[in-house]
């Protein structure tokens, strides 16, 4: 996704009025299509010219030394994506033949969407990277509707919506590891609570190939990590330390911030590591003064409770100015 430029604050520049989403039951049943690029653009603009949440860079120009030695990787890989994206089809005859607009008006589902992606309360940003495959979901929320937007190379989007009692079970499919991803066992048990300090190092020194230094650095911090019932031998730490590193196939971050306002307020983070048996969150917090990391098991179902602490406040806000 070398183009899609996913650090831009969302804009606050003054939207359209969202079409209203949810009007019964069966428009609160999650809706998703898959469409391009140029078709994601062309019905923004159909939109209201409303405000995608994410932008898509200029070309990369090549530098001197490019010129002279030949072009990076980076470079070579916009390129091959910019030409992937010019052979695409018409986005304005590729929707009207979907049936998507008629007379030049996009359908009023869609239109919704891109209205409550473009002026949310919530917003909800997530990097997901599981093995080589790397895919970025954009959750926006508003009263009873949550729009989606999520793309793993840049060039083909599901777009969806939903009523917000469904949106624990469209977090978990964003947690959803692939068919692809076998899971085994782990030497991590399913709870672990140790020193952040610790974990930082071992984590370093494995990078580096020196995981002869963990026990080294476990001996510095013994007895200080926790499991189930109690404190773990050392030879037990330097053990689960070296599979945190040597087993992580994958990673989830979720952003939460609310965006109703002239500054965005981010009011939590959650991270995921993916083991050799599965998900473990990544929980830091204090304890007599010291920075600690828990390491708990989780199924991709859990990330909406995992979520929930921090978005509670924002959601019951939302439901009392509904009122």
């Amino acid at each position: 996704m070398p183009t899609i430029d996913l650090t831009r604050i969302p804009s606050r520049e003054p939207a359209p009025p969202a079409p209203v989403l949810l009007r019964n039951a069966l428009d609160a049943a999650p809706r998703r299509l898959g469409v391009t690029l140029p078709e994601l653009q062309h019905a923004a603009h159909l939109a209201g010219d409303a405000p995608l949440p994410f932008d898509v860079a200029p070309p990369a120009a090549a530098d001197a030394m490019q010129s002279r030695l030949g072009q990076s990787p980076a470079t070579t890989e916009d390129q091959s994506y910019r030409s992937v994206v010019e052979a695409l089809h018409q986005p304005a005859e590729s929707l009207a033949r979907r049936g998507l607009v008629v007379d030049g008006v996009l359908d009023p589902g869609v239109a919704g969407a891109i209205g409550l992606l473009a002026a949310p309360r919530i917003a909800l940003d997530a990097d997901l990277r599981i093995g080589e495959v790397q895919a970025k979901v954009w959750h926006r929320q508003d009263g009873p509707a949550v729009a989606s937007l999520s793309t793993v190379d840049g060039i083909v989007f599901e777009l969806g919506w939903f009523g917000t009692d469904a949106w624990a079970a469209e977090l978990a499919r964003v947690a959803a590891p692939s068919e692809e991803v076998a899971l085994t066992t782990s030497a991590l048990p399913s709870y672990v609570d140790l020193p952040l300090e610790l974990a930082d190092a071992a984590a370093e020194a494995v990078r580096v190939g020196r995981g002869d230094l963990v026990p080294v650095l476990t001996s510095r911090h013994s007895g200080a990590t926790r499991g189930a019932d109690g404190a773990l031998p050392d030879d037990v730490v330097s053990r689960l330390l070296v599979a945190l590193s040597g087993e992580a196939q994958g990673r989830l971050r979720a952003l939460v911030a609310d965006v109703s306002g002239e500054e965005v307020d981010t009011v939590g983070v959650v991270s995921w590591t993916l083991l050799a048996d599965g998900w473990r969150a990544l929980r830091p917090h204090h304890e007599d003064g010291v920075l600690r990391l828990e390491i708990r098991a989780v199924e991709p179902a859990d990330l909406a409770g995992v979520i929930a602490p921090v978005m509670a406040p924002l959601v019951a806000n939302t439901s009392g100015e509904d009122r």
